[in-house]
């Protein structure tokens, strides 16, 4: 027993420094007793005041965006430090006190003489230029420590663009001036959309989503694909694609999740007989999916909802087919993979009772009452989410294991404003980004430069485009990694004639599979770490895994009936039909296993008619579905003339 709980304390450690290498919010400072309890207290009241700023108050947005700011550059100089490693207790340096005062103080100096700052118009003081050059440099610093230098690379390289050839004012300073003036103090920068959707929609729901994990929702979640996919062949892979899904889409985060979920279930794949590389890989590209599960979407539903001018409930419609069939592609390849090596499912002993499960199901009660809320139009979304967060604590009474007392609401509440700490600081780098790109028309010339190089051809245009988005989304959070794509890269498939809500999820799509596309990779990095494999061969794996979301975007841009744009039924079950004919070829291709191992000429054949379905005309429909069914049949006849043999 001893021995047990050594080998457990020693693994929770690993987990630990693996999200820490991979995922900086995890880098915190080592805050101790009365200290932490002061800093929790203070994050907790924190999260009470964004609930309460979204539901009642009703003074001026710039008050609101730059108080809420202000408290997001004070806690997050709080908790974390200039660099990773070993933290001393209860240690916070000079220069830290500094820019935390010095920061929040800029952004607070905005807050009490807003009237006055927006009534002066274009004339400003050198003194308040000074005070916006502190809070930019205030929330990159800070952005730099919690999210990452990817986002902050590609905001320094527009920013230098403006000042160096982007802005028209031939003086340095007269540059300077402008280009603070409109990112500080207006609504062309940081407080433009991104941060202003972030204080208002997704703050209240990522406090909802703590609230959810306090209840015990994620083991629920495991539990429940172990009871529906735990015993067939490959179980605990099919349980890592079901599991993932499910707790991915309410944590926000590819790297926290698959460190989370990967935790339990990496170690069951490799003990049924899965690969290492494959192990890691299924969970990685499984918990990156979780950010295109409806309905939450890691947030950026709510984002996509304001951008494209469309109710909530709309985007979450939408989103439903494309993210069927992107896990319906891991989950083939990972029954594929099962076969091949003629894996078993779980002990039926060792499996959670379904009638056990069935009385758990209340723990669902707060998503699917915010869903039907929200879809139903029955109130805002940050009152929905208000009040599901109630609703959780309510359903954690029926469990005394999960139950809610006063101090775990106060964590559930600490954590949740400890994790709105990264999105707010990547929004507010991705108004920046945005505001610079308008200012200085940079985003007109990409468009134009990519659509003259693709000329008619939209297919170009599609494939230039997923390459800019990968590239502008390695190592960015979900939520600032499609403000980014939103501004830059989204309006070229609108001029190719896209339709602008398959534009918006084309960019989304490949902003987000950035995450496990090498070489930055990090939520596959993460999960070789867990599985203890070669993290290149981990990604590699996880792409091939993930094969649907380099289709599925090509689909609905050429046919956004699967967005459910301008369609009836029989288009839908048509296009719903002819994606998974096409994914299932694909994933067979590259598993290079359908009934026995396949040939080289019937692996390129296959993957070629898969292909060939994405494209919705008739013609194509019907040579790739063909390709794919002799294929199928070829080998089905294959396996049974080996077997006879």
């Amino acid at each position: 027993m001893k021995n047990t709980t050594s080998t457990a304390k020693n693994h929770k450690v690993d987990l630990d420094q693996v999200m820490k290498k991979y995922d900086l919010e995890a880098n915190t400072r080592l805050w101790t007793g009365t200290y932490e309890k002061i800093l929790k207290a203070f994050l907790a009241l924190f999260s009470l005041y964004c609930i309460y700023v979204t539901l009642f108050a009703t003074f001026l947005e710039e008050i609101r965006l730059t108080s809420f700011l202000a408290m997001i550059v004070l806690l997050g100089y709080l908790l974390y430090p200039a660099k990773k490693g070993i933290q001393k207790e209860n240690h916070m340096p000079l220069i830290d006190l500094i820019l935390m005062v010095l920061g929040s103080a800029s952004y607070f100096y905005f807050t009490f003489n807003a009237e006055s700052i927006i009534k002066q118009g274009t004339k400003f003081s050198w003194l308040q230029i000074i005070i916006g050059i502190i809070a930019i440099i205030s929330l990159f610093e800070l952005a730099r420590r919690c999210v990452g230098l990817p986002i902050l690379i590609v905001a320094s390289f527009f920013i230098i663009y403006a000042l160096a050839y982007g802005l028209t004012n031939p003086e340095f300073f007269g540059r300077v001036k402008y280009l603070v003036r409109n990112l500080f103090y207006t609504k062309e920068g940081i407080f433009s959309t991104p941060i202003n959707v972030a204080s208002k929609f997704i703050v209240v729901f990522i406090i909802f989503g703590a609230f959810l994990e306090k209840t015990g929702i994620s083991q629920f979640f495991i539990d429940l694909a172990n009871g529906i996919a735990g015993r067939f062949a490959g179980g605990p892979a099919k349980v890592a694609v079901i599991s993932s899904a499910l707790c991915g889409m309410v944590s926000g985060s590819s790297v926290g999740n698959t460190v989370t979920t990967g935790s339990v279930t990496i170690p069951m794949m490799k003990k049924t007989g899965y690969e290492a590389d494959f192990a890691g890989a299924v969970e990685a590209s499984a918990s990156t999916g979780g950010q295109i599960m409806p309905p939450i979407m890691g947030a950026a539903a709510f984002l996509m909802a304001d951008f494209v001018g469309v109710a909530y409930s709309d985007i979450i419609k939408r989103a439903i087919l494309p993210a069927v069939l992107y896990f319906a592609g891991i989950f083939i390849s990972v029954h594929l993979e099962a076969k091949r090596l003629n894996l078993k499912g779980i002990d039926k002993n060792k499996l959670p009772k379904m009638k056990d499960l069935v009385k758990r199901t209340y723990l669902l009660l707060p998503l699917v009452c915010l869903v039907v809320w929200v879809s139903g139009n029955y109130m805002t979304m940050q009152k929905a989410a208000s009040l599901a967060i109630i609703l959780s604590i309510g359903v954690s009474i029926l469990d005394k294991d999960t139950r809610m007392y006063p101090a775990k609401i106060v964590d559930a509440l600490a954590q949740g404003a400890q994790s709105s700490i990264t999105v707010a600081t990547a929004c507010g780098i991705a108004g920046i980004i945005a505001g610079t790109i308008t200012m200085t028309g940079l985003a007109n010339e990409l468009i134009n430069g990519i659509v003259s190089l693709a000329g008619d051809k939209l297919i170009i245009a599609l494939v230039l485009t997923m390459l800019c988005c990968i590239i502008l989304g390695m190592g960015v959070p979900t939520t600032a990694n499609y403000c980014i794509m939103a501004a830059t890269t989204a309006p070229i498939l609108i001029r190719m004639g896209v339709p602008v809500i398959a534009s918006h999820f084309f960019v989304f799509y490949f902003g987000i599979v950035a995450d496990i596309t090498p070489p930055v990779a990090l939520a596959a990095y993460a999960g070789s770490a867990i599985a203890d494999s070669n993290p290149m061969k981990t990604a590699i794996n996880a792409s091939k895994l993930a094969i649907a979301v380099f289709i599925v975007p090509y689909i609905f841009a050429y046919s956004p009936s699967m967005l459910l744009v301008d369609t009836n039924s029989i288009q839908v079950i048509r296009i719903a039909l002819t994606s998974l004919i096409g994914i299932f070829g694909v994933a067979c291709g590259l598993e290079g296993y359908l009934f026995t191992d396949m040939k080289m000429i019937n692996r390129l054949a296959i993957v070629f008619g898969g292909l060939m379905l994405i494209h919705p005309a008739s013609l194509t429909d019907l040579t790739g579905s063909l390709i794919v069914i002799i294929s199928i049949a070829y080998n089905y006849h294959l396996s049974k003339k080996n077997k006879n043999r």
